[in-house]
């Protein structure tokens, strides 16, 4: 599209997203094509209803979207303009991260459109489009091996997917005292992260427990440094589940990211782009991965164990002893991680149905058939999504194992990652 006609698409577009368009012709700027980028992410999350994780922007802008309610067709030739507009953009010194993390934005928004209008996407290409990363072909013979080993692990004449569950039904919290365990995670591991890390003196959370969603946990940030962390009891509660969701969800996981990037990207730099958090974006991958490797780091080794064991088991009424023997089994699930994606990119693509993939969820990640089901409806919704849990994942930690080799570097190195605008392609050799 000439450079000319972009102008031109963006000045009409402009007006309709209520901006005059001789200021639309008269600023070029980044800070400019920045809030037309938040604007139609607004606009287009009337239309996708997941689209828009968090915004912390004028109430005025997400108003006058509802009330616009721009034709699809109209967002889509607004993204085309911005894009082109985007490629021919100058970034100031020190801003040139920002200007490609914004074409990406933009890149992954116009797919996520284009998704809306009806195109199908290979799961592949939709995880490049959207998150700057494609996950390479898992061998389920590999997967195969694991349970092998498992096997060995746990000895006797029963299916294997019954000894790991005999195991976790041991680990079960009873509803009832969720809340306390969850309370006193949460606490651990934010008192982890705040002796090493400066935050806000008025920043919080509330905690609520949930039913009927198809995650397990969410961290929905409402900006002046506070955030909603909601619980999802829909299923059993195993009491390794408290650390992961009060480091993912909290800290130094989603809670905090969200404190960096308030503070530090859009109020001390201006960047308003970082008002709105598009769930299909790359800086997901990196949310989501630098979330879970968010539990390792304020637990490494058998630390986390210890603390379990010390504090929670007591507080949920449960023998500490059983952990050690689920620990080392849950050491070697870890190899079947990857499970995950590939069963969900089979899915997705196609190449098997929805009770095959069932079947081998069940087989290769031990899960129930009602907690299997919930797995796909996730996978149904938010689709190659699935990708920055596992693969997230593996690229913060191969960064940070190559840049980090204590404890004190790793806490460092995983902060100046917060700290800075990136995606997977920035992370990986």
């Amino acid at each position: 599209m000439p450079i000319h006609y972009a102008r031109l698409t963006s000045g009409l577009i402009a007006v309709l997203m209520f901006a005059s368009v001789d200021a639309v012709f008269a600023d070029d700027s980044l800070d400019a094509l920045a809030e037309r980028y938040v604007k139609l992410s607004l606009a287009f999350g009337e239309i996708d209803s997941h689209y828009v994780d968090a915004y912390t922007g004028p109430a005025e802008w997400r108003e006058q979207a509802r009330a616009a309610a721009l034709p699809l067709s109209v967002q889509m030739t607004a993204a085309a303009a911005l894009t082109t507009e985007l490629g021919a953009a100058q970034a100031e010194a020190g801003e040139e991260a920002r200007l490609v993390q914004l074409q990406r934005n933009v890149l992954a928004l116009s797919t996520r459109m284009r998704m809306a209008n009806g195109e199908r996407l290979s799961f592949n290409e939709e995880a490049a489009l959207l998150y700057d990363a494609v996950p390479p072909d898992y061998d389920y013979a590999e997967f195969d091996a694991a349970l092998v080993e498992l096997q060995t692990l746990l000895p006797g004449d029963a299916p294997l997917g019954d000894k790991v569950q005999a195991l976790r039904e041991k680990l079960i919290v009873s509803r009832d005292k969720v809340p306390a365990v969850m309370e006193a995670a949460i606490a651990e591991c934010r008192a982890r992260t705040v002796a090493r890390y400066e935050l806000p003196a008025d920043e919080r959370f509330d905690l609520e427990f949930v039913t009927d969603k198809p995650w397990s946990g969410y961290n929905w940030y409402q900006g002046n440094n506070r955030s909603l962390i909601q619980v999802n009891l829909d299923q059993p509660f195993l009491i390794t589940r408290a650390l992961d969701l009060g480091c993912h969800e909290g800290y130094p996981g989603h809670h905090v990211w969200n404190l960096y990037v308030d503070n530090r990207f859009v109020k001390e730099n201006g960047w308003l782009e970082y008002q709105v958090f598009p769930l299909f974006a790359p800086a997901s991958l990196f949310a989501e991965g630098s979330a879970n490797y968010g539990v390792e780091l304020a637990f490494p080794g058998d630390t986390r164990l210890a603390y379990e064991q010390q504090m929670l088991y007591p507080i949920a009424g449960l023998n500490p002893d059983d952990g050690a023997q689920f620990e080392a089994v849950s050491t070697l699930m870890s190899k079947l991680g990857n499970a995950r994606t590939q069963i969900s990119r089979d899915y997705l693509d196609g190449k098997i149905t929805r009770e095959q993939a069932i079947e081998l969820a069940m087989k290769y990640r031990f899960l129930s058939r009602s907690r299997a089901e919930q797995s796909f409806d996730f996978d149904d919704t938010y689709r190659a999504y699935v990708i920055n849990y596992t693969l997230g994942l593996d690229i913060v930690r191969d960064y940070i194992g190559r840049h980090a080799d204590s404890d004190e570097a790793r806490w460092a190195v995983f902060e100046a990652l917060l700290k800075t605008p990136t995606a997977a392609s920035d992370l990986v050799e």
